[in-house]
């Protein structure tokens, strides 16, 4: 799996692939420009055409690399110089691709093939019993925000009154400090996780596979 159910989700990594890709199609173009920049030609460097989309310090900086090749091809032999000179096109133009596509690639890579990764695992262990069990117990280890968000999602649990003697007052007045049962939260998740609550169970793995990407 490489693409979330969840368009959102989805969306933010159409988009992310495609900036990849067309960061590396830029330099790669980048790159045969300066290359043919750089070789040796018949035309003097002070005179050869301006690359797009690089600033003036960087093309004047390439200029002076084509001036380099050209000292190299007027200095060395005739047999080695140009054979020289386009060794030193080649390598600037493989650096130039190659650094700004490498850094891009530690950035992006990792992140996209761990999230291929737990997507992976996730859906299969959503498809068994223990499985589901391992998501939920996933989830609890969330912050506690996205676990009350998920605790307020579970229906509340019915108050237990006590039973009363009818043959007393049928409408006793009610203790005000009376103990009621607190509304479902994060510890309840908790407690429901350790009980093997399916309610509670299905909520928490729900949870996990929708942060992953896998719900919509």
């Amino acid at each position: 799996m490489w693409y979330a159910h969840n368009p959102g989700r989805r969306a933010c990594q159409l988009l992310g692939d495609g900036a990849a890709l067309l960061w590396t199609a830029l330099w790669a173009a980048v790159a045969l420009a300066v290359h043919r920049l750089v070789l040796p030609a018949s035309q003097p460097a002070s005179h050869r055409p301006r690359i797009p989309l690089l600033g003036s310090s960087v093309d004047g900086a390439l200029r002076g690399v084509a001036h380099a090749g050209d000292r190299i091809v007027s200095a060395a032999p005739a047999p080695q110089g140009p054979a020289a000179a386009q060794a030193l096109a080649v390598l600037g133009a493989v650096a130039l691709f190659v650094i700004p596509v490498s850094l891009m690639l530690t950035v992006w890579l990792p992140r996209r093939v761990r999230w291929t990764r737990q997507a992976a695992a996730a859906q299969e262990l959503a498809g068994t019993e223990d499985g589901r069990e391992l998501l939920a117990l996933r989830a609890l280890l969330r912050p506690l925000d996205e676990l009350a968000a998920t605790a307020e999602l579970l229906p509340a649990a019915p108050h237990e009154t006590p039973d009363l003697d009818p043959d007393l007052d049928p409408a006793p007045d009610l203790d005000p400090d009376l103990d009621i049962p607190p509304g479902p939260g994060p510890g309840s998740l908790a407690k429901g996780w350790r009980e093997a609550d399916p309610v509670v169970l299905d909520a928490l793995a729900d949870a996990e596979l929708q942060r992953l990407g896998l719900r919509t």
